[in-house]
């Protein structure tokens, strides 16, 4: 059994390395606010990003959610994302280092913040979805926000869009066609979804840039 001591210095470490990070995306003008996008780019090409494009034609393949615990004023920023193999809390800083490349982005229109982390935090412990079917218990990353996100009047603040499984000449990749022959399904062209990349796209998204965390080291 994990002592007291231990559980509590385990805590305070984890607060200054969110705190750092905090202070140091802060320090950059690129302070994440609760309710955030945080888009992760890729830098070598994948099943996603062979067919989805995110803004200015970015490999996007992964989306979170920035929460506060705490409070915005001093708590500790995390992300609440669907991973494999189930929606969780990250840590900020965990996230960042895990997708260097992430870009911070912000809702741009009148929308429950309170609400739509509230519902996303619902969320954390549902298995992640890797077949990407709408209607089921289980969440992929783009469908947590959408699923979440309402506007003022709790009206669903993204629409879903059919699913691309196709690259650019139109045809669907051999990755998910063995992808879901291996689980005794047809690839599900066109059904009712999202995806991270055409989500950074949206209206209602404005990319607000590239966060880089720089820890400060003894």
């Amino acid at each position: 059994m994990v002592s007291r001591g231990i559980k509590s210095l385990v805590l305070v470490i984890t607060a200054a390395i969110a705190l750092a990070a905090l202070t140091s995306l802060s320090a950059r003008g690129q302070q994440p606010r609760e309710g955030d996008l945080l888009f992760a780019c890729t830098d070598t090409a994948n099943a996603i990003t062979a067919v989805t494009s995110g803004i200015d034609g970015l490999p996007i393949d992964h989306v979170g959610i920035v929460h506060y615990i705490g409070g915005e004023q001093g708590g500790l920023p995390y992300v609440i994302e669907a991973i494999s193999p189930a929606v969780c809390l990250t840590p900020l800083d965990t996230f960042v280092r895990r997708s260097p490349n992430s870009l911070l982005a912000r809702v741009n229109v009148p929308c429950d913040l309170a609400g739509s982390t509230r519902r996303a935090l619902q969320m954390v412990g549902k298995p992640y979805d890797d077949l990407y079917l709408p209607g089921d218990s289980a969440i992929y990353c783009s469908e947590l926000v959408l699923m979440c996100y309402a506007d003022t009047a709790q009206r669903p603040l993204f629409a879903p869009i059919a699913m691309s499984f196709h690259d650019a000449t139109g045809r669907i990749t051999p990755q998910w066609v063995q992808h879901y022959q291996a689980r005794g399904l047809s690839v599900p062209e066109g059904a009712p979804g999202s995806n991270p990349g055409e989500l950074s796209r949206r209206p209602q998204v404005t990319l607000i840039g590239p966060i880089h965390l720089k820890m400060n080291t003894p």
